[in-house]
C-alpha cells in the first residue's frame, strides 16, 4: 500500500533534513551508513525519503549523527489523544445500588 502524499513529503524533508545534518558535520555517506550499521544504499533510500526504509534504520542514522533518540518524545504530549479521552469519561461515577433481595447462600 502506497503511503498519503502527506506522508512522502514529510520523509522527503525527513531525508532532506538528515542528508543536510550530514552535510553540516562533513561526513562522507560511507561514513555515516558505517556508524550507522546500514549499507549505503540504504542512506541514500533514507536521504531520498523512501517510505520503504524501516523505522529503526531511520532511528540508526539520527542516532549516528547525533540528533539523540527524538522518537521517544514523538506521542509524548498527546493533546488530542487527551481531550477525546476526557470526552469519554464519565462525569460522574455511581456506586451500585443494593439489591432487596437478600442472597442464599444454598439454594
Amino acid at each position: 500500500m502506497r503511503p498519503s502524499l502527506a506522508i512522502e513529503e514529510s520523509l522527503q524533508a525527513l531525508g532532506c533534513n538528515l542528508k543536510i545534518a550530514r552535510l553540516k558535520r562533513r561526513l562522507p555517506q560511507s561514513v555515516l551508513a558505517e556508524r550507522a550499521g546500514i549499507g549505503l544504499s540504504t542512506l541514500v533510500k533514507i536521504e531520498k525519503g523512501d517510505c520503504g526504509v524501516a523505522i529503526g534504520t531511520v532511528a540508526a542514522v539520527v542516532h549516528a549523527l547525533g540528533l539523540g533518540t527524538p522518537f521517544s518524545e514523538i506521542a509524548l504530549s498527546d493533546p488530542l489523544g487527551q481531550a477525546l479521552e476526557a470526552e469519554t469519561l464519565p462525569k460522574r461515577i455511581r456506586t451500585p445500588k443494593k439489591s432487596a433481595k437478600p442472597l442464599t447462600a444454598g439454594l
